[in-house]
C-alpha cells in the first residue's frame, strides 16, 4: 500500500460564543513562560512527524497576526463557516488538496499526544470505506471526575461518544454517555470514551460537508461530527487506552489552571 499522505489544519476563531477570544489566552508553562492557546496548539501540531505541511485556518486578523509573530503558516477562510471542519474545507479550497488526509487538531486541544494523529491516518489508509477518522480515548477516573463535575456545575465541557463493535461512531454528546450505574461510575477506568478535538478526514469528505445542510442534532449538542452521521457518512472510532496525563480541552475559564498544571507536571515549557 503506497504511503498515505497528510496535512495539518488547526482551525481558530475569536469570537466563541463559550470563550471569546480563547486562541490568545495565555496559558503558562513549566518554565512559566505564558504563550497563546494557538501558538501552544501551533507546536503541539509541528510535533507531529511527516506532515506535509501544517496551517492555522482562521478569519480574524488578531489570529492571523499572532500565529505569523512565531513564524507560522496561515490559510484565512470565510467568516460564515459555522465550525472548525467547515474551515478546513475552506482552507483546502485556498491551499488545494496538499495530501491525501486532512488532519483537524483543533485549536483548543494543546495537550494532544502527537502519535494519535498517525493512528487517525493509518485508520483511512487501512478501510477505503471510512470518509473521517476520530480518537475516542477510555476515561481514566480524574478524567470522568472532571466532566462529572463540569455537568454538576452546568458547564458544557468535553464531548463524549459511542459506537458500534467494528468501531464505528454511532453518537457523540455534550453530556456523559452511555448512563453508567453506581458501581461503574466508581471504577477505576469507568466505561465512558472521551472524544478528543482530533478529525482525519478525506477532502471529498470534506467537501461533502460542506456542501449539506446543518443538522438538527449539530445545532442542539453544538458538535460539528454529528453532520457526517446525519449524511450517512462512515466515521471511524480510533480507540485509545488511558493517557499518562489528561488532554483536557479549554472550554472554559476554569479550564486554565488545570492545563497549566498539566504543561508543568509534563516539563513542556
Amino acid at each position: 500500500m503506497p504511503q498515505t499522505s497528510f496535512a495539518i489544519i488547526i482551525p481558530a476563531r475569536y469570537a466563541s460564543t463559550r470563550y471569546p477570544g480563547k486562541p490568545l489566552v495565555p496559558l503558562r508553562g513549566a518554565t512559566g513562560i505564558a504563550k497563546t492557546l494557538i501558538r501552544r496548539s501551533w507546536e503541539c501540531a509541528m510535533a507531529v512527524d511527516g506532515s506535509a505541511g501544517v496551517w492555522v485556518a482562521t478569519d480574524d486578523v488578531r489570529i492571523a497576526d499572532e500565529v505569523a509573530s512565531f513564524g507560522g503558516q496561515v490559510v484565512m477562510t470565510d467568516p460564515a463557516c459555522a465550525n472548525g471542519t467547515e474551515r478546513c474545507a475552506d482552507a483546502i479550497a485556498s491551499v488545494g488538496d496538499v495530501a491525501d488526509v486532512i488532519v483537524n487538531l483543533q485549536g483548543d486541544a494543546p495537550l494532544s499526544p502527537s502519535h494519535i494523529v498517525t493512528r487517525l491516518v493509518e485508520r483511512l489508509a487501512n478501510d477505503a470505506a471510512l470518509t473521517m477518522a476520530t480518537p475516542a480515548l477510555r476515561c481514566s477516573r480524574s478524567v470522568y471526575a472532571h466532566l462529572a463535575e463540569d455537568a454538576m456545575n452546568g458547564r458544557v465541557g468535553g464531548t463524549t461518544c459511542v459506537g458500534t463493535s467494528n468501531d464505528r461512531a454511532l453518537y457523540f454528546s455534550k453530556r456523559i454517555l452511555p448512563f453508567l450505574p453506581e458501581a461503574a461510575a466508581a471504577a477505576e477506568f469507568p466505561p465512558v470514551s472521551l472524544h478528543l478535538g482530533l478529525y482525519a478526514y478525506r477532502p471529498d469528505a470534506l467537501r461533502q460537508y460542506r456542501a449539506a445542510p446543518v443538522s438538527q442534532l449539530e445545532q442542539l449538542e453544538g458538535l460539528e461530527q454529528l453532520r457526517f452521521l446525519d449524511i450517512g457518512l462512515a466515521v471511524a472510532l480510533v480507540h485509545l487506552d488511558p493517557l499518562d496525563w489528561d488532554p483536557i480541552e479549554l472550554n472554559n475559564s476554569s479550564d486554565v489552571p488545570v492545563i497549566e498544571r498539566i504543561l508543568a507536571d509534563r516539563g513542556i515549557a
